[in-house]
């Protein structure tokens, strides 16, 4: 059970380092980056990876849209004694400088998409409240998570095609969470099993303004409930204390017929700082799930397997979708995971990029959905 991090003076529990001070199954520790361009007119990318000990093992993907289209490379496979050992196929990721500068590599010659991106973060690093989820008597979701603004230096090929990346162009965010949170297969047995799935509401964004950064989340059941919820404005200079904005609230409208976000506005009624209403104007939708583990997969393709985090696919699994984006219908995509890129004005006058990543799984009282096949009137 012994790994080389075990000759660091790091240990947390009375075992050794591979062996989490849980055993619950869906123990992870997982990373989540983006890049894009304020104007959107240069590529998307994300980029997961994520280490699951109780299920023995590591996943990761990389997924761009560019032209249209959406392009994917993920992998899987087992873990083995070093945890520190961060890649997974052609994925690898490098920690340079902890908290401050990180490196993602995604090696040619699998698929289309080959990278080699550093990125350097522009604020500190927020740690948020401690997040958690229960299901009835149980808790599904308990986690921990930072997250920052940041730039991205580079080279980026897709398809043939070449961007390099500067930090002036390329901006984006990043979070590293740990904890439990549903994943892989679904549980099987007990009362959960005879429950049909509820769906509900996240939203976060990572607003990126000339002097600081503001962090909104938000999270509820389909009544309007709130469960989780933190609003922060993170200065670049790490001697300016965070604003605390109070509960974010949100007003969206939406694509008719579907549930791409078309604009709105974020409120901070209980705000510490000067900043009390954001208008938000979607440049460019990304769909976070489309084929990257998340679950809700939409327009799944022949001889793919049905790919989630956590999920064992054996030694080493490596696949290379890819989807145009034109050719999927509208109602595939209700449930997903959005990534938009955005234009935020604040009623100070500032206006910033950034993203907003919404999903609305399921009915929702407040938007007028019923169902997890409705989109908006």
């Amino acid at each position: 059970m012994l790994s080389p991090f075990d000759d660091y003076p790091v240990h947390q529990t009375l075992e050794p380092l591979r062996r989490p001070g849980t055993t619950d199954r869906n123990y992870y520790d997982r990373y989540y980056f983006n890049m894009h361009t304020p104007d959107s007119s240069g590529p998307f990318l994300a980029m997961g990876f994520g280490v699951y000990p109780n299920r023995g093992v590591v996943d990761g993907y990389i997924a761009v849209l560019a032209g249209g289209t959406h392009y994917v490379t993920r992998a899987s496979r087992t873990l083995d004694d070093d945890r520190a050992r961060m890649e997974v196929g052609p994925l690898r990721i490098e920690v340079i400088e902890g908290l401050r500068r990180l490196r993602v590599v995604c090696e040619p010659g699998s698929g289309d998409i080959a990278a080699d991106l550093r990125w350097t973060s522009t604020i500190p690093a927020h740690l948020e409240p401690r997040h958690k989820l229960e299901r009835g008597n149980r808790t599904i979701m308990d986690m921990c998570r930072f997250t920052q603004t940041g730039t991205w230096e580079g080279t980026l090929v897709i398809d043939g095609h070449t961007y390099e990346a500067d930090p002036e162009n390329y901006l984006g965010m990043r979070d590293h969470s740990w904890g439990v949170r549903p994943l892989g297969e679904p549980e099987s047995g007990g009362i959960d099993s005879s429950v049909p799935p509820q769906g509900g509401y996240w939203s976060s964004a990572a607003i990126r303004l000339a002097d600081r950064t503001i962090l909104f989340s938000a999270q509820e059941d389909p009544h309007g409930v709130r469960s989780y919820g933190d609003t922060v404005a993170v200065y670049s200079d790490p001697s300016i204390p965070d604003e605390d904005l109070g509960q974010g609230e949100h007003a969206w409208t939406f694509v008719p017929g579907t549930r791409r976000l078309s604009g709105g506005t974020l409120t901070f009624p209980d705000s510490a700082g000067k900043v009390s209403e954001i208008v938000v104007e979607p440049l460019l939708p990304f769909v976070l799930s489309l084929g990257t583990g998340y679950g809700g997969e939409a327009a799944p393709q022949p001889g793919l397997v049905s790919w989630r985090h956590g999920m064992y696919l054996g030694d080493l699994s490596v696949e290379t979708p890819k989807w145009v984006m034109a050719d999927i219908p509208p109602d595939a995509l209700f449930n997903a995971t959005v990534e938009n890129v955005c234009r935020f004005t604040t009623n100070t006058g500032e206006v910033g990029y950034g993203t907003m990543n919404l999903v609305i799984a399921g009915a929702n009282e407040r938007y007028g959905f019923t169902g997890f096949t409705d989109g908006a009137a």
